[in-house]
């Protein structure tokens, strides 16, 4: 041994002392892929270059020696390898490993998901489709997370995992500067409270990956090829039919071996300083890995038999394992962990200049689509839920219909995924997302209309359908409309349909007319936009007939519910002229607000609370940054990364407004232009005022609509609100639409603009001791204060640079498309808007379904409309959410003991879907304290409630996603210096048969429920 070796194996014991006080490091291998649903390649193309031989070679040759482990973690390519490409003797493999806790499923997801911009229901959604397909297929229930690769951690995801039965979080990408902190006082491990109202109820241990994250290290001393890779890198297209990939690691030989142990030594002996224990993860693996297993473990068998044989030379020993035997090591040290509050890891940046809050705005549209996927999917599941428990034999094939909810289901997990919704995939593969979204979108629609149609009475058997008689309706052009609420509370609100005639009228299935307007379409001189009240009970839906004329209304019996409203345009206004504002205000007023207009500007100039008459100077605009393109220059901001080139400037010269006064709504148009002298504006806002108060049309919330688009290259644009609230820069955003997260201004030594930004699921608001500004969105966004009174919402962004990296994976975010998010604004008091946002919230996902189910077509004669009867209604209280009503499908007994019988039977029958099963969520919106009357436990009959469905019959509380019997479910608890809140929870039992349950702030119950049948 030479010098410097010698003072290299002193270094290298002293480390090791310091990890485990002279035992030898015990190092855990954790063979893995790090398999993208998506990101450069589509799912198509991965599975035919390299996923599926992953599942194939692992599985052989875990197969041929007992030592040897693999974890699986993205379920998506696995099912699609197990559906479709694993034989039969793949199969038997896969079971026995399973079987034997060598093949171990982790997260056990359809996907990896997200964790910035995801909404908590569609995290649930991937999990628990992907929970159901393994406990039904191998009997297994995942409980450790590997969540290397999202862009910044959620605090709601260790909550869900929790929830969901895990003992173990496993977490990687967190601030840079953080992370060395963390390193250096070996603070990588704690015991994280992720919800500042269930506390230590939902706590979980989460161990931070060091700065070597996932990957095993690249770099050889000895070698210029790739470090412990021996199968190389993945070659798309196609594989090579001679298994030569390149850049192949040098294999391990007698010449090489003590080289390769030298550097897998001294990385372990590196990672051991940073931990408490001796015990240390090291993952193997990295992005598309393991494709030629063979080749893997062929090489790395005999390198860690030397390292074991020269343990106590090298001070370390090594074996293969599955993350579940590591985090069983840490559990038995036994040792006191430091406690983590609710706070998040967000936003997250890798070096000075790297803040990575791009991708909170990147693909807008994609966005978009992946939210209105998910409300129509929760739309469908109620609905078919509602019909298989009235008409279990009914018209609508179950088959057909279960297959038609199930691509829905793998088409929204599957967006969820770390480079999906975030907006950071190559075009390509952005495109696959959206044809997989809109495809099965369409297929819901199929389903929502069979079931709106046949049979036409959804309700009570035997009950005749409604019918009234309306003269005088000869070769008037009429059309129908279903409108379905799938909340479970009642609403009352405005719902719009496009129509091609200026005069129209509505009846309700009572031949009732309904409060309407209607008025120009702003999107085209041909079109009109007819709104209408509409009242729904909770899962209810209507049928309303729309009668036209294609002239003007004339006949006051007709004209009286139908507003027909006009316009008022204001001259445009010149950025330039703006030498004195506020001469002129104009007010538009409701119930709850009076907003003053400056014909000065055509901009808003203040909002009054009407209420508590607390005036608030406001203004609405939009600024744009310029984005640096050439790496040469500075800094670039790219589909993740956002790298402002300086402060924000106005985005237009010049402001046209239209108002058009209603009697159901007044709408405001704004139009933004590029150049005083431009035809078509780049920019818009239209904001829509609640007027018809008669009804219980809520009044506190104003809709705005945005267009944006195209954009000019390397721009990033934001709706700027400036407001008089002293915020101090601090503002306020939800983590996945769970729970709001306090977000306070930071200075940074660079890029302080950047690192302010922020996720924005559902919500954003700035308040100050009086007043509270809030902003509700339908799909996400980022959000800042970046100067007191302001809150600004990022809402499109067009970019391209030149960084090699980017430009050959495509990565460079040329989205010249048009945008449309809307968003809603509320304005009050603390307590008033804290009784609103979360509801309102939950209402803007998951607006009321609008299906014309006709064209508009001319009468004969006086004709007889026929309508079902209105449904019963399924009400919860206020602070109760329905999160699911479905049939997932899943054929597995309730009875652990009792399933893992039948699946270790060796019987490879394929089961029918279980269609009775019925899965109910529900959820309490609030937080402990957060209202005085909202934020108490809430106590419910679940066969009160449920009666508007049918009868219950039982009741069996679950897992978060279904696998779990409440009852057998204890996870390891981990040692704290505070342990309070730790209680045994006392869950519903089945054998209480008065259904009745108490949900505490922000707690998630789900349960399996049964109804007596209808046939019986």
């Amino acid at each position: 041994m030479g010098f410097l070796s010698l003072i290299m194996f002193v270094c290298w014991c002293c480390s090791g002392k310091a990890a485990g006080e002279d035992q030898p490091v015990q190092t855990f291998v954790i063979p893995h892929s790090h398999m993208d649903v998506g990101w450069v390649y589509t799912v198509q193309e991965s599975m035919h270059a390299y996923a599926a031989n992953v599942y194939s070679s692992v599985t052989e040759e875990l197969s041929k020696v007992k030592e040897r482990r693999f974890i699986s973690v993205e379920q998506e390519f696995f099912r699609l390898w197990w559906d479709s490409v694993a034989s039969d003797t793949h199969r038997r493999q896969v079971r026995q490993l399973v079987k034997e806790g060598r093949l171990e499923f982790i997260i056990g997801g359809q996907v990896m998901h997200d964790e910035a911009v995801t909404d908590l229901e569609d995290e649930i959604l991937q999990l628990t489709e992907g929970h159901g397909f393994l406990y039904e297929t191998f009997g297994v229930r995942p409980q450790f997370s590997w969540h290397v690769d999202p862009f910044g951690a959620s605090a709601t995801t260790p909550v869900l995992f929790a929830l969901a039965g895990f003992n173990a979080h496993l977490i990687s990408r967190i601030d840079y500067d953080l992370k060395d902190s963390m390193q250096k006082k070996k603070k990588l491990q704690f015991v994280w409270r992720g919800s500042p109202s269930l506390k230590a109820q939902q706590e979980i241990f989460t161990h931070t990956m060091d700065q070597y994250s996932y990957c095993t290290p690249s770099h050889l001393p000895f070698s210029n090829r790739s470090g412990f890779y021996w199968n190389g890198v993945a070659l798309f297209p196609d594989p090579p039919k001679d298994g030569l990939y390149p850049n192949m690691s040098l294999p391990v030989t007698k010449e090489t071996v003590r080289q390769y142990a030298e550097t897998m030594v001294e990385n372990i002996k590196q990672r051991a300083a940073w931990f408490r224990t001796n015990h240390v993860l090291w993952p193997w693996g990295c992005d598309k890995q393991f494709y030629n297993s063979s080749v893997q473990f062929r090489n790395m068998d005999p390198l860690m038999t030397y390292i074991n044989q020269n343990s106590k030379e090298l001070g370390v020993t090594v074996q293969y394992a599955t993350l579940g035997e590591y985090f069983q090591s840490i559990h038995q040290s036994n040792l006191t962990w430091d406690i983590r509050g609710s706070k998040d890891f967000l936003p997250y940046s890798t070096e000075p200049y790297q803040a990575w809050t791009g991708f909170y705005a990147s693909r807008n549209v994609l966005k978009g689509v992946a939210r209105r996927a998910s409300s129509k999917l929760h739309a469908a599941e109620t609905l078919f839920t509602r019909y298989r428990i009235s008409f279990p034999d009914g018209p609508v094939a179950k088959g057909w219909a279960l297959d038609k909810l199930r691509a829905l289901r793998w088409a929204v997990s599957e967006v969820q995924h770390h480079d999906g919704i975030t907006g950071t995939e190559s075009p390509k593969v952005a495109e696959m997302y959206v044809q997989h979204l809109m495809q099965a979108m369409m297929g819901a629609e199929e389903l929502l209309a069979a079931l709106f149609l046949l049979p036409h009475n959804l309700g009570v058997s035997g009950v005749p359908s409604r019918s009234f008689q309306r003269k005088g309706a000869d070769q008037a052009p009429e059309q129908h409309v279903i409108i379905y609420n799938p909340l479970a509370w009642n609403i009352t609100t405005i719902v719009n349909i496009t129509v091609t005639f200026q005069s129209a009228a509505i009846y309700d299935d009572d031949g009732q007319p309904v409060p309407a307007q209607i008025q120009r379409s702003a999107q085209s001189n041909a079109t009109y936009d007819l709104f209408f009240v509409v009242q729904l009970g909770g899962l209810q839906h209507r049928k309303y007939s729309v009668q036209f004329s294609e002239v003007p209304c004339s006949e006051k019996s007709k004209c009286e519910h139908t507003h027909e409203a006009q316009g008022v345009v204001f001259e445009r206004r010149r950025v330039k002229h703006w030498g004195k504002t506020g001469r002129w205000l104009l007010p538009v007023l409701n119930d709850c607000y009076k907003l003053m207009f400056d014909q000065d500007t055509n901009l808003l100039h203040s909002a009054t609370y009407l209420k508590e008459q607390r005036r608030i100077r406001m203004r609405q605009d939009f600024w744009e940054y310029d984005a640096n393109g050439d790496v040469k220059a500075g800094p670039i901001s790219d589909n993740y990364i956002f790298s402002a080139n300086g402060s924000a400037v106005r985005a237009y010269k010049a402001v046209e407004m239209e108002i058009i006064p209603g009697k159901v709504l007044t709408e405001i148009r704004q139009r933004f232009y590029r150049e005083d002298g431009d035809k078509d504006y780049a920019y818009s806002i239209t904001t829509r005022v609640p007027e018809y108060s008669e009804t219980g049309l809520p009044c506190h919330r104003l809709e705005q609509t945005y267009s944006l688009g195209p954009l000019r290259l390397n721009t990033e644009v934001v709706l700027r609100t400036s407001s008089s609230l002293k915020n101090n820069k601090t503002l306020y955003s939800d983590d996945n639409g769970y729970q709001m997260m306090k977000r306070t201004y930071k200075k940074f030594t660079n890029n302080t603009l950047a690192r302010n930004y922020f996720p924005m699921v559902r919500t954003a608001y700035i308040e100050d001791d009086l007043s509270r500004l809030v902003l509700l969105s339908d799909r996400a966004h980022g959000v800042s204060s970046q100067a007191g009174g302001q809150l600004e919402v990022m809402l499109h962004r067009r970019l391209w640079n030149n960084l090699q990296w980017n430009l050959g994976y495509n990565l460079t975010l040329n989205d010249s498309s048009v945008v449309t998010p809307t968003l809603w604004m509320m304005l009050g008091s603390v307590s008033a808007t804290s009784k609103l946002y979360q509801t309102g919230a939950v209402e803007l996902q998951h607006r009321p379904v609008v299906m014309l189910i006709d064209q508009p077509r001319k009468t004969w004669k006086d004709k007889e409309l026929r309508f079902n009867s209105p449904v019963a209604p399924v009400v919860l209280p206020p602070n109760l959410h329905l999160l699911s009503l479905s049939i997932p499908g899943w054929n597995y007994s309730s009875n652990h003991d009792l399933h893992l019988n039948h699946l270790h039977s060796g019987k490879e029958v394929q089961s029918e879907p279980d269609y009775d099963r019925v899965l109910l969520r529900v959820m309490h919106l609030f937080e402990e304290e957060e209202d005085s009357k909202l934020s108490k436990p809430v106590t419910v009959n679940l066969k009160d409630v449920l009666k508007g469905l049918g009868e219950v019959r039982d009741v069996e509380e679950r897992s978060l996603t279904g696998t779990w019997n409440i009852t057998s479910l204890q996870r390891w608890n981990w040692k704290t210096a505070d342990t309070s809140g730790k209680k045994n929870e006392q869950y519903w039992k089945s054998e209480d048969k008065d259904f009745t349950i108490t949900i505490s702030p922000k707690e998630i119950r789900t349960f399996f429920v049964h109804f007596s049948s209808r046939n019986c």
